[in-house]
């Protein structure tokens, strides 16, 4: 008997919808909730994927009632949602909107909390249901992590759920990020802990995995035999804005590096999973930083720069020293450049090129893979002078695409090749737009669905691969007589000196994009 594939939950064709619950939002008032959060949310209700029982509650000290809360949440979706708005999805959502004023430390404030919730189990039919997203400073997790095992808000159990969502940075080195997973691991089991990754929400990122694994095309040639470096980039045009109380202490390396170049590496070099449930997926990533170094010569293969005063975008803009609250012997690096290898059969002899930055030239962030030139052409010199090395460049943002980079005979009675480009651009192949990354996994946490969150041993494995370059920078700071090894580079330039400088000595040189 045929299944109704109407019915038939592994039918693509049918959206996953969330079951009733509650989000409870730390932070709510912050630039991440305003702008990212809360209009996601909007955003999956307006799909149809939230349930009639879902509600959301927002916690932070203002002084504020529902109707307040309900306001902020109507302004930052009408400002920044991706879908229309439209007044019957709002009504439904406002009927779940609470809020509650309250203290981080506070005792009477999580009771209040609790009380809420319990309130709204009843009322909304939400089954106990709970995720707790912790946007909020890193150094409050515990607190809050406490606070709520100590209310009863964290126990899962056969018909219900509680799950804690964190955002990075996951620690500020292997120690701290181990003491972070001791905390949350004594209130939340492992399959209850998210980290957010926003980056591996794009679909541009999961297209990776579909371009290697479900094309016969590119993979013979995803190895040493044939690619002979990898640059993987996210640059910004802007500065630190108002994160300065965040950025300074932190910087690009730990912001960057850590987490979202790491990851994009691991799933840029990993080998094919047996499926793509979690489990599989994170068992591939973790071997990939499993046999990931960091360069043996950390001064030549490592650069880290600050951007200084000049114009970007036609208007004069200051230094990171000039910026407001950053103190003047500050030793954050603004951009940070690493070669890591990878010591396995398949990446053996291939160096990986990581960079970040602000103020750079354009906001964009892609993975090029360069190839090894022919090892023969029946050409003579002349003929191939404005040739360069094939690539594949895997666009992220803000042009989501694939491009393939490759030689081509110019038009004319003489052989001369030339390097052309063959794009692939998501928004003139597809009819539907694509979400916004929070909308992914704020509906995969309520899903329960991990597989685009990393787990806490990626997060330590990455903290292995970085933590000897940040102590040899901290190290080179406080032997240089008080001042920073940092190298300046002018607004909306493409880096240090120095990053150039890392590249050349292995015979490349950076992409522009």
């Amino acid at each position: 008997m045929k299944t109704n594939p109407l019915r038939d939950p592994q039918d693509r064709r049918l959206p996953r919808v969330a079951g009733p619950c509650v989000l409870v939002i730390f932070g709510v008032t912050g630039d991440l909730s305003t702008k990212k959060l809360m209009p996601a949310v909007y955003d999956l209700a307006n799909r149809g994927l939230l349930p009639p029982g879902f509600a959301l509650v927002g916690f932070a000290r203002r002084d504020w009632a529902d109707q307040d809360f309900a306001k902020i949440v109507h302004d930052a979706v009408k400002e920044h949602a991706r879908t229309p708005f439209r007044e019957e999805v709002w009504q439904q959502l406002l009927e779940g909107i609470r809020f509650v004023s309250g203290q981080i430390g506070d005792d009477e404030s999580f009771e209040r909390l609790a009380n809420v919730i319990t309130e709204l189990d009843e009322a909304r039919g939400t089954g106990g249901n709970h995720a707790f997203y912790l946007s909020i400073p890193p150094g409050l997790f515990e607190t809050v992590v406490t606070q709520l095992r100590q209310h009863g808000l964290t126990e899962d159990h056969a018909d219900r759920w509680n799950r804690v969502v964190i955002e990075k940075p996951f620690g500020h080195d292997l120690a701290s990020a181990q003491e972070l997973q001791q905390v949350v691991s004594r209130a939340f089991g492992s399959q209850s802990v998210f980290r957010i990754d926003h980056y591996l929400g794009k679909e541009t990122v999961q297209n990776m995995l579909a371009l290697r694994f479900a094309n016969q095309l590119f993979e013979p040639v995803w190895n040493n035999h044939y690619v002979d470096h990898v640059q993987i980039t996210m640059a910004e045009d802007i500065g630190i804005g108002g994160r300065a109380g965040y950025y300074d202490g932190i910087g690009a390396a730990r912001d960057v590096i850590q987490n979202h170049l790491l990851q994009l590496l691991a799933l840029t070099a990993m080998e094919e999973p047996s499926s793509f449930d979690a489990r599989q997926l994170r068992n591939e990533k973790r071997k990939v930083l499993e046999a990931t170094v960091p360069p043996k010569r950390i001064d030549l293969h490592t650069a880290r720069g600050r951007y200084s005063s000049g114009f970007a975008g036609g208007k004069q803009v200051r230094s990171y020293l000039e910026e407001e609250r950053i103190p003047q012997d500050s030793t954050t690096e603004t951009y940070a450049a690493i070669r890591v290898d990878i010591e396995n059969r398949r990446w053996a002899g291939v160096p990986f090129y990581l960079r970040t930055g602000k103020r750079l030239a354009r906001r964009v962030t892609e993975v090029a893979l360069g190839f090894k030139r022919a090892p023969h052409l029946p050409f003579t010199s002349t003929d191939t002078e404005a040739l360069g090395h094939n690539a594949l460049v895997l666009r992220i943002q803000p042009d989501e695409g694939i491009t393939m980079r490759f030689g081509a005979k110019v038009p004319g009675t003489q052989m001369e090749i030339r390097e052309v480009s063959m794009d692939f651009a998501y928004g003139g192949s597809f009819t539907e737009s694509s979400p916004e990354a929070y909308e992914r996994l704020i509906l995969d946490v309520l899903l329960g669905d991990p597989p685009l969150f990393p787990h806490h041993e990626e997060v330590e494995l990455s903290w292995r691969i970085l933590d000897p370059i940040l102590d040899y920078w901290a190290e080179s700071d406080r032997s240089g007589n008080g001042e920073p090894s940092l190298d300046s580079y002018e607004p909306g330039s493409w880096g240090p000196k120095s990053a150039d400088e890392m590249l050349a000595r292995d015979g490349f040189s950076w992409r522009r994009p």
